[in-house]
C-alpha cells in the first residue's frame, strides 16, 4: 500500500473517531440508544464505504486491505455500543 493511501486511511480513521465521540453525546440515560448505533452505521455505509470501494476499484487498496479497514470501521460501532452501555449502567447506578 502506498504511503499516501496509508495517510488517507489514517485521516478517515480520525474522522470516524470524531464521529464516534459526537455520537456518545447523543446517549440517552434511559438506555434506548439503538438509534445512535444505527445513525453511526449509516454514516459509515454512506460516507466511508463508497470511498473505500473506490480505492479498491482503482487498485489503491487490495481486497484484504479494504476488508480490514471496513472491519475496523464496524468494530468502532461495537465499541460505541459498549461505551453507550457503560454510560447507561453509570446513569442507573447514580439513580440508585
Amino acid at each position: 500500500m502506498e504511503a499516501n493511501v496509508v495517510q488517507e486511511l489514517d485521516v478517515l480513521k480520525g474522522m470516524l473517531n470524531n464521529w464516534k465521540r459526537g455520537f456518545i453525546g447523543w446517549a440517552s440515560a434511559d438506555g434506548d440508544n439503538e438509534y445512535v448505533l444505527l445513525e453511526f452505521t449509516e454514516d459509515i455505509q454512506q460516507h466511508l464505504y463508497p470511498y473505500v470501494t473506490r480505492l479498491r476499484q482503482t487498485k489503491h487498496l487490495s481486497d484484504p486491505e479494504a476488508r480490514e479497514f471496513m472491519d475496523y470501521c464496524f468494530n468502532q460501532v461495537e465499541d460505541l455500543r459498549d461505551q453507550l452501555s457503560r454510560t447507561e449502567i453509570g446513569e442507573n447506578q447514580k439513580e440508585a
